[in-house]
């Protein structure tokens, strides 16, 4: 139990002390992404390698948190070298015990290589992926066990708690984070010192703080990374938050379907209470807080705060209007303050550091860092945190590393299922809360979809209308119905059944959608489709006027057919189709039964690019002169020529 200021610096010394910075240390990211690949296995193929040869309690070998490269995981990161190795197996662990640890040299071939030059990158700050950053949330991610206290306590860990609790009053507190400029990630960006301000000067003794971790849109994992790879920062902001406002009790809101975030949220409680830190009395100050668990059933609505405290009262997870704000009228009915993880996760760096540190990070209105997941048709998929005002360019092109293959960028999307879609001739704006609402767009939690040529942005509209519209909680009948007629629509003009009118209609539809809706799902929720609209308008016209999707993605306004005359017979296609459509044998041409295709896209995607046989089409005519009954045509080879007969 740590009782003072002195003691934690106590304490903190003795686990520095314990610790040769000489030694060597092996890290490996244990983040749900790299679990999936094998990272557990890697973990203790090192342990029993480091056993095997003789270095127990020389070396130390951890899993940590995710710091990001979720493209080449799982990551691992030996010190004092700061070797940063990538896409790491069991088989590689012994190689890297014999040359790193023991005869510190490198293992070149596990070094990420630039593409271009094919130069080697040791250290992780050379990667261009995290070279781009600023890295202030997740960057202690892969030097901490999430599951180990004494990792964060070594790093710093409690001492903005120590500070506010000791040197600074609750105004003071509120006051410096109001100066930092820092606004919710949580999507709706509103200054965060404000609300810590109108909670603080509410009436009542009984005050509530909730971390919101009821992260639901659709490839996005922010606050799940934080949460599993840093959980003491979170409830080090929150423990800070409630001594602002006056709260003696908070929750951590975290959804069902994050178990590792959950376990490791559920540990740092206990270590946290165990050592001091929450509880009575906290570091001697006289102040008490503690904090529970709760877990959210997956409603996607839940992430509205409102909607979020009823679910926490046991009640239907349904948003309620506003005034009273959650500030006023929370919980129970008692002032509230909720922020999301990543927002706590800031608090303890600007008490620390101060305002004007914070304030170096971002624009005029948009101030730090933003964690975005940056997934979809790029290269370098992961966590990025960059400051606030960097362009999509630099994220898209100089984190990301572009689009995979030969394909063209298309459209990146943001903030989540109610974000929006932007081209790239917007690219160059820059990423804050203002420009991407200019834009179209919103910056909401920190999703950040990219999509290439292949991409329907019809499609894309319907497949985040399609969402909204399962978690939409029906409470109100602009989004209960807006949001269901738009999808309809969507369908039909997907499925070629689009019709003169339903654009305007589709338009019609999100404005009222938007303007009428209660809560901020069902106002943001026409995004997709008004932006797309807005930068997309001629895909929407081919598919209603033409019957025909530009992208070549859907099902319904796409035909698969083989030329004869580049058809090598090779079977390749023939072995892929799930569905039998394909007639042929060696030495026969191929032919795609059109009754029987799927239109699922195999063939095309096997036939090898040096006969490039078959062909994808977004036209209801068959080409060429093939009839409907099969034909049979079969090769036969004299000297050089390929002569065909058709039998």
């Amino acid at each position: 139990m740590i009782n003072s200021p002195a003691e934690l610096e106590q304490r903190r010394q003795e686990i520095l002390s314990g610790r040769d910075a000489g030694k060597p240390r092996v890290s490996v990211c244990a983040g749900a992404g790299c679990l999936a690949t094998g990272a557990s296995e890697v973990i203790s193929a090192f342990n029993a390698e480091i056993e095997k040869q003789g270095l127990t309690g020389e070396v130390r070998a951890k899993g940590t948190g995710c710091p990001g490269f979720c493209e080449r995981g799982p990551v691992v990161v030996v010190d004092p070298q700061q070797a940063c190795y990538l896409q790491v197996t069991p088989d590689d662990v012994p190689e890297i015990v014999a040359q790193t640890i023991k005869e510190n040299k490198i293992v070149e071939r596990l070094l990420y290589t630039d593409p271009t030059t094919k130069e080697k990158a040791v250290r992780e700050s050379d990667i261009p992926f995290y070279k781009n950053q600023e890295r202030n949330i997740i960057g202690n991610n892969i030097k901490i066990d999430p599951k180990s206290i004494d990792d964060y306590l070594a790093l710093g860990g409690y001492s903005a708690l120590a500070k506010a609790l000791f040197q600074m009053s609750s105004e003071q507190v509120v006051e410096e984070v109001r100066k930092s400029g820092l606004r919710g990630r949580g999507g709706g960006g509103f200054p965060t010192g404000i609300k810590w301000d109108a909670a603080r000067n509410a009436p009542g003794d009984t005050k509530y703080v909730i971390v919101n971790a009821d992260e639901g849109d659709p490839g996005a994992f922010m606050d799940r990374a934080v949460l599993e790879g840093n959980p003491h920062s979170i409830l080090e902001g929150l423990i800070i938050g409630a001594y602002a406002i006056g709260a003696n009790e908070g929750y951590v809101y975290v959804r069902q379907e994050y178990p590792l975030a959950l376990e490791n949220v559920g540990i740092a409680i206990r270590q946290a209470r165990e050592n001091g830190f929450l509880g009575k009395n906290i570091l001697g100050s006289g102040f008490d807080f503690d904090v529970k668990v709760h877990r959210g059933a997956g409603a996607f609505v839940c992430g509205e705060e409102t909607a979020l405290l009823l679910s926490l009262e046991g009640r239907p997870g349904e948003p309620r209007s506003r005034p009273p704000f959650p500030a006023t009228k929370g919980l129970w009915g008692k002032p509230t303050n909720i922020n999301n993880v990543e927002t706590w996760a800031n608090v303890p760096l600007i008490i620390n550091r101060g305002a004007d540190w914070f304030n170096q990070f971002g624009t005029a209105k948009s101030k730090g860092t933003k964690i975005f997941s940056l997934v979809g048709k790029i290269r370098n998929t992961g966590l990025v945190e960059v400051p606030m005002g960097v362009t999509l360019r630099d994220i898209i092109y100089k984190i990301g590393d572009g689009i995979p293959g030969d394909r063209k960028f298309k459209a990146v999307q943001t903030g989540g299922p109610a974000g929006g879609c932007i081209p790239e001739e917007h690219l160059d704006i820059p990423v804050d809360f203002d420009e991407l609402i200019k834009a179209g767009a919103i910056m909401g939690s920190g999703g950040m979809i990219v999509m290439d040529q292949d991409t329907c942005m019809v499609d894309v509209a319907r497949y985040f209308v399609n969402f909204l519209t399962q978690e939409s909680c029906g409470k109100c009948s602009p989004c209960r119905e807006g949001i269901k007629q738009m999808h309809r629509i969507l369908t039909n003009i997907t499925e070629g059944r689009g019709k003169d009118g339903d654009i305007e209609l589709l338009e019609e539809l999100a404005m009222s959608t938007g303007s009428a809706s209660l809560c901020a799902l069902g106002r943001s929720a026409p995004n997709p489709v008004l932006s797309t609209l807005r930068h997309f308008r001629q895909e929407y016209e081919a598919h209603i006027r033409e019957k025909r999707c530009p992208a070549f993605s859907c099902k319904e306004l796409v035909s698969y057919y083989i030329d004869p005359e580049k058809c090598e017979a090779c079977l390749i296609c023939f072995r892929k189709c799930t569905s039998e459509a394909i007639q042929g044998a060696k030495h026969r041409i191929h032919v795609i039964d059109q009754a029987k295709c799927n239109k699922c896209g195999t063939c095309f995607e096997v036939c090898p690019s040096r006969f490039g046989a078959v062909m994808r089409l977004s036209a209801e005519p068959v080409p060429g002169p093939l009839p409907d009954e099969l034909r049979i045509i079969v090769r036969k080879k004299k000297a050089k020529n390929e002569q065909r007969e058709t039998i």
